[in-house]
């Protein structure tokens, strides 16, 4: 009868330890401002993309991938290179890293929604008393060792009354799309420079082939001058002027090898590669300036994952405002133990061996010299200061676009007068040389014609060089391929215990 009085106990404990739990949980509410992302300036439209007779939209390309967004240069090279990036890139694998930590964060954060059950056993041997004589000559006797088994367990649980642990996940699942943000910057930024890299070598090898052409055309030049000194048509001191005219081409085209080298070993460490392993081979660049529309303002605060990671630490901030406010009210935690102690083994799970308690416990901090006070600050703060990051992350978007977008008009602008002077001062040489064949004119001014000729070429090629890398920025600033829509969700984040 005992043990059925204690049995009825034990469940009368364990139905209001429920009963309280389940209206803790129904008037559970999480203290603190629930988010809204703030209001930021943006334009109505891009000031260099209305700019008189600037930008000129692209035409739409549907068969391209919008991830891949390198394919729109039509390089299967570059392409292939690309692709690498993902596989063996080792600042990508960090930042993938630094990804799975938050999300390892968020289920430690998430674990504080279940109770916490622990569980231990023991055997003790033990005996007590020395001994005692007894009358006459007996031998000393000693009481017999007594054994005994003990098994306990207990379990406490803090009911997330006022949200503390709600804001705290909720901080936790922002800061790790914030990290996936990081991760999708991380991945654009390195895929940007790759293709940067890429074309800038590209250029080099253009100026190599430029150069390579000048100096066949120079040595021409040379044997028409040794030419005119034997007919005794021209002084001596011309085919000087020529071999050095010649040498310091034949020295330039050499010279573009060290950038090209350092470009090679920059994309070589880019794709994961040992430098020493990797080359690339030189072909004529076939790559053409692609028109990329820039679409409207807005829609840059979806499509830069800066921006996002930006905008997720400012929601993470914000929970972190609920935590420290949720620190003023009381803890409500339930605890339970049970556990059973006797001599045997065998007949250690009996009512008489149990002994169990359960109940609720309230624990509020009374005085803390204004400790609640300063955390609850210091999280408005940090918020405030991740507003103003996330602005000023904006802002820098909106400059890096028009910065590119300008650089790509003037480019464009120069690029079609370079070409007219490129056209005119190679008309220029030619006529010059057949003067100078003629005896009508000095040498000096073939040297100085063949000097604007190829300076001018020089420039074409660093000017399309330059049109290619701005237009790789400008993808970048815009965001890639990438859109928010692509960020984790909170489900997705680990396991989900609630909506």
């Amino acid at each position: 009868m005992k043990g059925i009085g204690k049995l009825r106990m034990t469940r009368k404990a364990a139905s209001m330890a429920a009963a309280m739990a389940g209206v803790a949980l129904m008037a559970a509410c999480s203290v603190g401002p629930d988010y809204e992302r703030p209001p930021v300036t943006v334009p109505a439209a891009y000031k260099e993309a209305t700019a008189q007779g600037g930008w000129k939209p692209g035409v739409p390309q549907d068969d391209i991938d919008r991830g891949a967004w390198w394919s729109i240069f039509n390089d299967p090279l570059l392409d292939s290179l690309e692709r690498k990036i993902d596989v063996s890139n080792q600042n990508l694998k960090a930042a993938a890293a630094a990804y799975q930590q938050a999300r390892a964060v968020v289920n430690a954060a998430r674990a504080g929604y279940f109770p916490t059950l622990g569980g231990s056993g023991s055997v003790l041997r033990s005996q007590s008393g020395i001994g005692s004589f007894s009358t006459g000559s007996a031998p000393l006797v000693s009481p017999p060792a007594q054994t005994t088994f003990d098994v306990s367990g207990d379990a406490i649980w803090e009911l997330d009354v006022w949200g503390r642990i709600r804001r705290i996940v909720e901080s936790e699942v922002a800061n790790a799309q914030a990290s996936a943000a990081d991760l999708a910057s991380a991945r654009l930024s390195l895929q940007a420079t790759l293709a940067a890299d890429y074309f800038s070598l590209r250029i080099q090898d253009e100026l190599r082939r430029l150069l390579d052409s000048t100096v066949v055309a120079y040595t021409q030049a040379l044997e028409i001058t040794q030419n005119q000194v034997v007919s005794g048509v021209a002084p001596p001191s011309d085919v000087e002027q020529a071999k050095t005219q010649l040498e310091t081409t034949r020295s330039q085209a050499i010279a573009v090898g060290i950038f090209r080298a350092q470009l090679e070993h920059a994309i070589a460490v880019l794709i994961g590669a040992p430098p020493a392993e990797f080359s690339i081979e030189p072909v004529k660049l076939s790559a053409t300036v692609p028109g990329i529309p820039p679409a409207v303002p807005s829609t840059l605060l979806e499509r830069r994952p800066d921006i996002a990671a930006a905008e997720r630490r400012m929601a993470s901030a914000n929970a972190q405002i609920g935590v420290a406010i949720a620190a003023y009210y009381p803890t409500l935690s339930l605890s339970a133990a049970l556990s059973y102690a006797g001599p045997s083994l065998g007949n250690l799970f009996q009512t008489a061996n149990r002994v169990w308690s359960v109940g609720p416990q309230l624990a509020e901090t009374l005085f803390d010299g204004g400790l609640r006070n300063a955390q609850v600050e210091e999280a408005r703060a940090a918020y405030d200061q991740e507003v103003a990051l996330y602005r000023q992350t904006v802002l820098t978007g909106f400059q890096q676009v028009e910065d590119q977008l300008a650089g790509l008009r003037i480019l464009a602008q120069q690029a079609e007068v370079e070409a007219a002077a490129v056209e005119a001062a190679q008309r220029a040489e030619s006529m010059i040389l057949n003067q100078y064949e003629a005896g009508t004119v000095a040498y000096t001014s073939v040297i100085t014609a063949q000097t604007a000729a190829l300076a001018n070429e020089q420039t074409a090629i660093t000017v399309l060089g330059s049109r290619l890398t701005s237009t790789v920025g400008l993808i970048q600033a815009l965001g890639g391929g990438w859109d928010a829509a692509s960020l984790p969700t909170a489900g997705s984040i680990g396991w989900k215990v609630f909506p």
